[in-house]
């Protein structure tokens, strides 16, 4: 299994050492704005998670929430006096946001140096473009790539399939492959016969939202499969809800040489770069790095 915890933990006592030894030199130290819109179970679970995370390396937060139906010029406020604030020097805006709010519009309002997700236009756009270097790439796919070397897997040269093309996850993941010089195909729900590219495929990345849609005979025998999906499904014992990925892992499992399980696969080194980018910015802020 490519189990992210060790790695997880070896990145937040990397971070927490930086932090102590800024805190003792300089007398200064990271802080978070954090920014939640209305009453959603999971946004408000993923934001104790990360509240917690950055409370054990020391990082410092600050929370504001929002009711649901507040005014999109109340969260553009809000936003822009974090951006505005010289002590705040990471902003994260949980996703997703009610729908009479205009998503793209409140990232676009994220400061470009504090924007720690790495969903600003101008991030994803250096991203994209050889020799240019964003401020900050998006936790879960910096935190996908992270975890292949650190198991030994080669990505220069090798066939890579990510299935799902969003601005969170499947995009910035492609692009970070490319970088790496894999030769990389994106599929997408117009696909037709997806399973023709992934069984070629040695790295498989998916997020898609759908459970188990990757059956075993999509996977190329010893390919890598990173499950990046996080679905609410029945439990097969009748009784409430359990966690299931996109991946069938119980087929997939029999072909891949290495696959991550959900829950327990991505997400713990996902908020781990939460943490690296925000010490990068309070580092960029005070000119070292």
């Amino acid at each position: 299994f490519l189990r992210e915890n060790p790695i997880a933990k070896q990145i937040k006592l990397e971070v927490a050492d930086e932090i102590r030894r800024m805190k003792s030199g300089i007398g200064k130290f990271p802080r978070l704005a954090v920014v939640l819109v209305g009453d959603r179970r999971d946004s408000h679970t993923f934001i104790h998670i990360k509240l917690k995370a950055c409370d054990q390396v020391g990082i410092e937060t600050v929370a504001s929430q929002l009711p649901e139906n507040c005014d999109e010029s109340e969260l553009l406020d809000v936003v822009s006096g974090f951006n505005e604030d010289p002590d705040v020097h990471g902003i994260l805006v949980q996703l997703p946001l009610p729908q009479h709010l205009d998503e793209e519009k409140i990232i676009n309002v994220v400061s470009l140096e504090k924007d720690v997700d790495g969903f600003h236009p101008l991030n994803i756009g250096n991203l994209a473009i050889r020799g240019r270097k964003p401020f900050f790439v998006p936790c879960a796919p910096k935190g996908c790539i992270e975890l292949l070397p650190r198991h030994g897997v080669e990505i220069k040269g090798k066939r890579a399939v990510i299935i799902g093309r969003s601005k969170i996850v499947g995009l910035p993941t492609s692009l970070l492959l490319q970088r790496h010089h894999a030769t990389v195909s994106v599929l997408h729900a117009y696909m037709k016969n997806p399973e023709h590219i992934t069984s070629e495929a040695d790295i498989v990345v998916v997020d898609v939202g759908v459970p188990n849609i990757v059956c075993g005979n999509w996977i190329k025998k010893g390919a890598v499969v990173i499950d990046m999906g996080t679905n609410q499904v029945k439990d097969p014992s009748g009784h409430g809800f359990c966690v299931s990925g996109d991946v069938c892992f119980e087929e997939a499992v029999k072909v891949a040489s290495a696959i991550t399980p959900v829950p327990g696969g991505v997400g713990p080194v996902t908020i781990s770069m939460l943490l690296s980018n925000t010490l990068d910015s309070v580092k960029r802020a005070f000119g070292m790095v």
